[in-house]
């Protein structure tokens, strides 16, 4: 056993540096699929050890039982409720002899139950002291030298964790971490520097972040972590990214050894005392991060920004927490997103299924429409919550406010919110004497300029409209509409530069078909916007057939269509293949001029787009 002066005093020295995951590691070698990881400890002990030995050779200080699940609760899908001793004993056995007299430290891992406590869910807090009870008991018995207890979505659950691991071994080192979201909050929208100071009082000799979506959140989490709660050493142990899905269904991870090692070095840096992989990373991750704190690299990563505290919200989470799209403008990637239309109706299987092909295309993020053409759909946040639901793409929700009173907008962006949607695309939106229902009231109380301003200077700030106190900020990115071919360059240029004003992050421009037209207004947007330049989207619509270039070019406003490309599509013996050839063509003629593109398909046909994006990438 390591006692909490044994621990203390290690981590104050040189940064102590944890093994990877367990689960990757073992999925790798098709362990345990159908029946569980923890198991194993009992029916294959030498793969787990396998894993251990890897991980040790690969540099680690310390090695965590494969114990995370194995608690009555997970293990009751398993059908092995009765065995939690035995497994947790065995998972302790395996690893001790894994290390041997390396002098590796063995940490006894506890993983939340995988139940709601009540008052939310229906377990209550004796029934999750039981549970805990059973399980530590059994890694102390068997000899663990601290416990980790890790991934907790609840700082209630963490609590009653980390007070049975205390009364049950008084002087053992104990690491408590919890995971969060993607917005920088756990589950019940707790910010890191509450977590810290409310793990930091629970007598525990570490806190931190493990899992969560990636080094990038988790650098910032802990660093937050650090200023909050200066006096107690902070853990931090990323997953290898955001999880993807092949084609096949099975689910990787996109960090590289080399990025891992990189935010070794920017951890470090942090003043962050403990290292490691959560899921995703493998051995040869942490022999990369081995090397980097060896050799005390220098890091390319850039320090976290501070911690704010504003408006009454003590809180951690940075003034903007970076969404996907937020973090691919940042940092210059070119993307490529497409629009979708909601279902006429409830059922959303067409548009997931023409969602995934999209993705599998080269989509980095999808835009979903809100009652285009003023034609009744299905709501477009329910769409986009829908979508990312089942494929993994981040959305970009169009938000009109015409038809929307003040009430109603900041109600339904706060669905949008917490249903995951933070990415928006703000818009006034066609007007209803256009659709299904021309009598319908058009009314609204912002126009888009106001909405942005909305947006970021106040939902994004923790308040409402009139200046109340939301009970916590939202993180929206916010783009804003505008045309590349106006009539009225001066105008559209101004009003562009008003949105920007306004906080607008990024900019979706109208279909474009004329690169020249299209370079001059860039060209003298960035010459007097005074710095003040956002990422444009280029919008890019292939054309269907010659009618269709004829009516866009006579019918709809700010769209103009040179008349060599109407003349082409007239020529064409394959009108499809030729509308995508020209929209490919304006993209290559104006890529350096962009950083991105917002693919419109005609009449719903998601081929169209797909092809294009064949040809892009």
């Amino acid at each position: 056993m390591t006692t909490r002066a044994e621990f203390r005093a290690r981590v104050t020295g040189r940064p102590l540096l944890f093994d990877g995951a367990m689960g990757t590691v073992l999925q790798s070698r098709e362990a345990g699929t159908g029946h569980g990881f923890d198991g194993l400890n009992l029916t294959d002990p030498a793969v787990v050890g396998d894993a251990h030995r890897a991980y040790i050779e690969a540099g680690a200080d310390v090695i965590e039982t494969n114990t995370f699940g194995a608690n009555q609760f997970r293990l009751a899908e398993h059908r092995a409720a009765g065995s939690v001793s035995e497994i947790n004993a065995a998972g302790v056995a395996i690893a001790r002899g894994a290390a041997g007299d390396s002098g590796v430290w063995v940490a006894g891992s506890v993983g939340p139950l995988g139940v709601v406590l009540t008052p939310i869910g229906r377990v209550t807090p004796a029934e999750a002291r039981e549970a805990f009870v059973e399980q530590i008991q059994a890694l102390v018995d068997a000899g663990v030298d601290l416990l980790v207890i890790e991934t907790m979505p609840s700082i209630d659950e963490i609590e009653i964790a980390v007070g049975i691991a205390r009364s049950l071994a008084p002087d053992l080192a104990i690491l408590a971490m919890m995971t969060f979201a993607d917005d920088d909050r756990t589950l019940l929208g707790l910010g890191a520097a509450e977590v810290a100071r409310r793990l930091s009082g629970f007598g525990v000799d570490a806190i931190g972040v493990n899992c969560s979506s990636g080094p990038n959140q988790v650098l910032r989490l802990t660093a937050a972590m650090r200023e909050a709660t200066p006096g107690i050493a902070i853990a931090a142990i990323p997953n290898a990214g955001f999880p993807e899905r092949d084609i096949s269904g099975r689910v990787g991870y996109p960090a590289t050894p080399e990025y891992f090692a990189d935010y070794a070095s920017a951890f470090v840096d942090a003043g962050i005392s403990i290292v490691g992989g959560c899921c995703g990373t493998s051995e040869e991750h942490i022999s990369a991060m081995r090397i980097a704190i060896d050799e005390v690299r220098p890091t390319s990563i850039a320090p976290p920004r501070p911690a704010i505290v504003s408006n009454g919200h003590d809180e951690s989470v940075s003034a903007d927490p970076p969404t996907a799209l937020k973090q691919a403008l940042e940092e210059g990637r070119f993307v490529a997103t497409v629009e979708m239309r909601p279902p006429k109706g409830v059922a959303a299987q067409k548009m997931i299924a023409s969602a995934t092909m999209l993705r599998e295309a080269g989509a980095d993020f999808l835009d979903i429409a809100d009652i285009p053409l003023a034609r009744m759909r299905m709501s477009a946040w329910a769409a986009a919550h829908l979508v990312q639901l089942h494929t993994e793409v981040e959305t970009i929700l169009h938000f009109p406010t015409r038809g929307r009173n003040l009430l109603r907008v900041q109600a339904d962006l706060l669905a949008a919110h917490a249903l995951g949607v933070r990415n928006l695309f703000v818009t006034m939106g066609d007007p209803a004497r256009i659709g299904d229902y021309p009598d319908a009231s058009d009314d609204y109380d912002l126009a888009s300029t106001g909405l942005i301003r909305l947006l970021k200077e106040r939902m994004n700030a923790g308040l409402d409209q009139a200046g109340a106190l939301l009970d916590q900020p939202t993180h929206f990115t916010v783009g804003c509409a505008t045309s590349l071919t106006s009539s009225d360059t001066v105008r559209e240029a101004a009003l562009l530069a008003k949105k920007i004003r306004s906080g607008a992050d990024f900019a979706l421009t109208q279909p474009c078909f004329d690169a020249e037209a299209a370079r001059e207004f860039i060209e003298s947007y960035r010459s007097e916007s005074d710095g003040e330049t956002i990422p444009l989207l280029l919008g890019v619509q292939p054309l269907y057939n010659a009618r269709n270039a004829e009516f866009l070019h006579n019918e709809v406003p700010g769209i103009r269509i040179p008349q060599h490309y109407r003349d082409r599509m007239r020529r064409a013996d394959d009108p499809r293949t030729e509308g995508v050839a020209i929209a490919l063509e304006i993209v290559e003629e104006l890529r350096v001029d962009v950083q991105g593109i917002y693919v419109i398909p005609a009449f719903g046909r998601y081929d169209l787009a797909a092809d294009l994006l064949d040809a892009i990438r």
